[in-house]
């Protein structure tokens, strides 16, 4: 009786799963920034729920009877059955993923907008989300075929795709913000120059910007580094310019 038990909940998850207005959040921390950022969780599977209640008692106090109230227990088979990866914190939800519209306007003007024209590490698409919601940036808009809601760009973001726009950019109009380009080529950034409500637009670590995209710029930037240092990793980039301009404005 269990076992069926199991199947049913099992293939129910895995049916909201498929759907596209559903997101996957993998581990503990993710669940806990999505509640803290206004997610809408449906499910909450746990195989390990003490040491959950250890985790929220620990690090998210203010979500305790939400989490409790919103975890199903699962035995650890079954965790396993629900996606091919087992987060070691052996905690899975699911959340209704928030409307985007990328024809709107984009997004507040006091902060900057963060655009990775064709990301290819899903990963680092992830750690560039963290990072533009630490410095409270207005949002992540991305080119290219990969779903910036992926799974696995969620991981890397410990969740904090809810805590800021984040979607697929649709169009070339940039409603009169000016764009920034991160290019080797630009003249370097200085912190008191930027813009609050700039476009930052960066491209793959291997390939850069589109030369449609630079010819659009109104400024190419470049990072100051040190001779024989060739390139920085997406989001470390992404990090240094974001905390360039918190850090400029807060000055001005």
């Amino acid at each position: 009786m269990q076992e069926a038990a199991d199947n049913q909940l099992v293939t129910r998850f895995r049916e909201q799963d498929s759907r596209p207005d559903r997101v996957r959040l993998e581990g503990f921390h993710a669940l806990k920034h999505a509640l803290r950022f206004g997610a809408e969780i449906e499910a909450v599977m746990s195989s390990d729920p003490v040491e959950l209640e250890r985790l929220v008692h620990q690090l998210a106090p203010d979500l305790e009877d939400r989490v409790r109230g919103l975890t199903t227990v699962i035995s650890d088979e079954t965790y396993r059955m629900l996606g091919p990866y087992a987060h070691h914190t052996r905690v899975v939800a699911l959340a209704r993923r928030p409307r985007f519209d990328a024809d709107e306007p984009l997004g507040r003007r006091d902060a900057p907008l963060v655009l990775l024209e064709d990301p290819r590490h899903l990963g680092n698409l992830g750690a560039v989300v963290r990072v533009a919601a630490a410095v409270d940036a207005a949002g992540v808009l991305t080119t290219g075929h990969h779903d910036p809601w992926d799974p696995v760009a969620i991981r890397g973001s410990g969740g904090l795709h809810f805590a800021l726009p984040v979607g697929q950019a649709q169009r070339s109009d940039t409603q009169g913000r000016p764009l920034f380009a991160l290019d080797p080529d630009g003249e370097d950034l200085v912190a008191a120059d930027l813009p609050a409500d700039a476009i930052f637009a960066f491209g793959s670590e291997r390939q850069g910007l589109t030369d449609d995209l630079l010819a659009r710029a109104d400024r190419k930037l470049r990072i100051p580094m040190r001779d024989g240092v060739s390139s920085l990793n997406l989001a470390t980039s992404v990090s240094a310019v974001l905390f360039a301009w918190r850090l400029g404005s807060a000055s001005r």
